[in-house]
């Protein structure tokens, strides 16, 4: 049985984005900030959908692609 990822990375927003790493790192710290997350706290896919408005399917079957939505 394989897991499905909750939480995005700095390299998949980067992918998703179309963004530079050093973008996505800057967009990364800002979710952090505005949800009132410390530096170490990991960013949810649903943080990331609700600040950039992206569709969470479609966000989580992209880290997710052998998997149903959740």
């Amino acid at each position: 049985m394989r897991l499905n990822k909750l939480c995005i990375n700095t390299n998949e927003a980067s992918a998703i984005l179309g963004k530079s790493q050093s973008s996505a790192r800057t967009l990364m710290r800002t979710i952090k900030d505005v949800n009132n997350k410390q530096r170490h706290h990991e960013v949810t896919i649903k943080e990331f959908c609700d600040y950039t408005d992206i569709p969470y399917d479609d966000v989580f079957n992209m880290i997710n692609p052998s998997s149903k939505s959740a």
